[in-house]
């Protein structure tokens, strides 16, 4: 008895990890072993990088509210502490956003805490 091969599954298989390394330079979108290899390491950077994200954002936010504390005689720590004792409930990404688009407001509660 011959040898059964789901040749369809393995065709769609393929055509979707094709499908994925499409936009690739040279042999990595058009040559299956090399284009599995750089989809496969493409999804793991992409994993690793939707973590990385969230770690630099927040790095980023902390420079704004830093930057905007220290304008109005604070560091940043002393600015957070005072949030907490003040049960302020605002996250570094809307504080971020305050220093840097809407000065006034960011002054604002600075006022309020101090």
């Amino acid at each position: 008895m011959p040898r059964s091969v789901n040749s369809v599954a393995s065709r769609a298989r393929r055509k979707r990890i094709m499908k994925q390394a499409k936009g690739y330079f040279g042999r990595r979108k058009n040559v299956w072993t090399v284009a599995k290899n750089a989809v496969e390491k493409g999804m793991l950077y992409s994993f690793r990088d939707r973590k990385n994200k969230k770690r630099t954002f927040r790095g980023l936010w902390i420079q704004r509210i830093n930057a905007g504390a220290r304008l109005h005689g604070m560091s940043y720590s002393q600015f957070i502490g005072k949030l907490k004792a003040n049960n302020v409930d605002l996250n570094r990404k809307v504080l971020a956003d305050l220093a840097m688009n809407h000065p006034d407001a960011f002054k604002a509660i600075v006022e309020k805490v101090k």
